[in-house]
């Protein structure tokens, strides 16, 4: 049975000596820590590799991977992982007809609201096809039917990832024994990227930050393909994600070692996961907003090399203790 990252919090709480009245305090935040719902939304022209993405980052048999000429995904798939609901929406590509069809289910589902009367849909993310040079319909998906429906904070809900970075010069430029692109690939991702990232403002004066990554692949079990930047998707994903929920995403992301391992090195993105959700505990856990003891620098954190300085309304007393169960939980991958 897999661990699961609230019930490891809650054990630390239990086992600590402190007040009674500290400890329902605690615990009652992390009831309601552990009631945060995401909705995360996966849209893109057909043949991007929503499913592939959706695989890489919460494990290989959450969505269907299609492998045949027709589209696989005919309606907006909901896979329920705890708390983490995830839409893979249909591909837009194949037709007028068909499209037209498609971008009203994804915009009804856009102004869908929950329990709450709030939106549903936390955050959207778009893959472009990172092997194509054209990305009409893609553009067509962010200024035609996703920005115009997102509602109020747009820019803080979309994001825009470019699949398949390893075949985007027709599989030249790869480096595949260290699974990296080489400079010309690398310059032509950036080239891309600013490119993609100028005609979304153009047209819709929203800025997005793309960013390009590979999502690996598989078959039969055996990686053919290793997975690239995914650590550096993952952090992209929770920076945009409002930050009381974003340990959601702790309970279900893939813990397999390869898929992390190799991105662009422009950040230490493993351990920038790793602190935000700390930072998510640590804030959601505090008592009353009121500045608690500080968790100070803690030590060899699994495999990310870094230590997590200061942080503002830290748990009295306990805060140690619960976060270096979260990086326990985490076992060396993060």
């Amino acid at each position: 049975m897999s661990r699961n990252i609230f019930k490891e919090i809650e054990k630390s709480v239990m086992n600590e000596q402190m007040e009674e009245t500290t400890r329902q305090k605690l615990l009652g935040n992390l009831l309601r820590m552990k009631d945060q719902k995401i909705n995360l939304m996966v849209t893109g022209a057909t043949g991007v590799g929503k499913s592939s993405t959706i695989n890489a980052l919460f494990g290989e048999e959450v969505a269907k991977v299609g492998t045949s000429v027709n589209p696989e995904t005919m309606g907006i798939d909901k896979y329920k992982l705890d708390n983490l609901v995830i839409w893979d929406t249909p591909g837009l590509g194949d037709g007028k007809e068909a499209d037209n069809r498609h971008s009203k289910r994804i915009i009804d589902k856009l102004y869908e609201k929950d329990r709450n009367g709030d939106l549903l849909i936390d955050l959207v993310l778009v893959i472009l096809d990172g092997s194509s040079r054209d990305l009409g319909t893609s553009y067509e998906l962010i200024n035609s039917v996703i920005i115009p429906n997102l509602g109020e904070n747009k820019k803080n809900r979309i994001l825009v990832a470019i699949n398949q970075a390893d075949v985007a010069m027709k599989g030249k430029y790869w480096n595949a024994q260290e699974n990296r692109p080489e400079r010309k690939l690398q310059n032509f991702l950036e080239d891309k990227v600013a490119s993609v990232r100028r005609r979304i403002k153009e047209a819709t004066g929203i800025d997005v930050e793309p960013i390009y990554y590979s999502a690996g692949d598989k078959e039969e079990g055996y990686m053919q393909q290793k997975p690239y930047n995914l650590s550096k998707l993952l952090y992209y994903i929770l920076q945009h994600t409002p930050e009381e929920k974003r340990l959601v995403y702790a309970q279900n992301i893939n813990k397999e070692e390869a898929m992390w391992k190799d991105n662009d090195d422009l950040q230490d993105y493993r351990a920038g996961i790793l602190e935000t959700f700390m930072e998510s505990v640590t804030r959601g856990m505090a008592i009353g907003g009121t500045i608690g003891q500080a968790i100070g620098s803690l030590v060899g954190l699994g495999s990310v090399g870094r230590v997590i300085g200061t942080v503002g309304g830290a748990i009295v007393g306990v805060g140690a203790n619960i976060i270096s169960g979260v990086v326990d939980f985490f076992g060396g991958i993060f």
